[in-house]
């Protein structure tokens, strides 16, 4: 179902709307107001997701299933009953802090509550225009642990843009760094990301581009062009590889502030990306 908020406004913004899942863990509420200052910024419409999973309410369920309390370590029986009235003091915790931060920044929101697989919930909401916002820590995974499965498969999957949020403050004199590729259509998305958040940081660019690319001239000024800022805050520049060690190297050479890259980068496709993008504490927007 999904809860309308009192202060609606009129039709959405060409970006759609900014969802953000809520699961009560530190890291989506610094997701959600990250999405809160976002949709302020362009106007759009803030949609929680907060998901029950259909498979931990099944499994609940059955009586040789137990839980371990993640702080005490201690081993019980997993009682479906707690379970659902956790689940419902969750979605109201939920509830109020989406309408406390959205009230903060100014603008819209709605919250869905779903019962079923985060992913698909998820994806069933998310349209091509949408910006989705993850906590990359949560949804399956314990701080300091791999990117959460939830993630991980919401930032392969998503028909629009995802945002990876995380603690880490964003450098004001940091770079965006764009990962290029030689995809032509792909890359356009990721400099048009770029580009929006260029708009509201003034951050300098870097362009990165893989082993042995180049970019033709008119490709260089039309990007110049679209990033709107003046060409000395422009930088490109080649990697040398694409392994996980040598890109955060380049990465912090550059002092990389935000990431963009599209989800066709060959970075991506690297054994070792997951962990890459965990272990940078950047932001790291990945475009379709």
């Amino acid at each position: 179902m999904t809860e309308a908020a009192n202060n609606q406004a009129g039709p959405g913004t060409p970006i759609g709307r900014v969802l953000v899942l809520l699961d009560g863990s530190r890291m989506s509420y610094a997701a959600l107001n990250a999405a809160a200052e976002i949709a302020a910024r362009t106007g759009a419409e803030v949609l929680g997701v907060f998901v029950e999973e259909r498979n931990l309410l099944r499994s609940a369920g059955y009586g040789f299933a137990r839980e371990v309390g993640s702080s005490s370590g201690v081993s019980r029986p997993f009682d479906p009953v707690e379970l659902e009235q956790r689940l419902q003091r969750l979605a109201g915790q939920a509830r109020q802090a989406l309408a406390g931060v959205v009230a903060h920044y100014g603008g819209r929101h709605a919250l869905s509550i779903a019962r079923g697989s985060v992913v698909e919930e998820v994806l069933a909401l998310a349209g091509p225009q949408d910006l989705l916002v993850l906590g990359r820590v949560g949804w399956s995974s314990a701080p300091g642990g791999r990117l959460g499965s939830t993630a991980r498969g919401l930032f392969r999957r998503s028909p629009g843009r995802v945002l990876l949020w995380c603690d880490k403050q964003i450098l004001p004199q940091g770079r965006i760094v764009v990962f290029l590729n030689e995809h032509e259509d792909a890359n356009r998305r990721a400099v048009m990301a770029a580009a929006e958040a260029v708009g509201h940081s003034r951050q300098p660019v870097t362009l990165l581009l893989g082993p042995g690319s180049d970019i033709p001239p008119e490709g260089l000024q039309r990007i110049r062009q679209e990033l709107g800022i003046p060409e000395s805050d422009i930088r490109v520049g080649s990697l040398p590889a694409t392994d996980p060690v040598t890109v955060a190297r380049v990465l912090r050479q550059e002092r990389a502030a935000q990431l963009v890259l599209s989800r066709e980068c060959t970075l991506l496709r690297e054994p070792g990306s997951d962990q890459l993008l965990l272990a940078l504490n950047l932001p790291v927007t990945i475009t379709p």
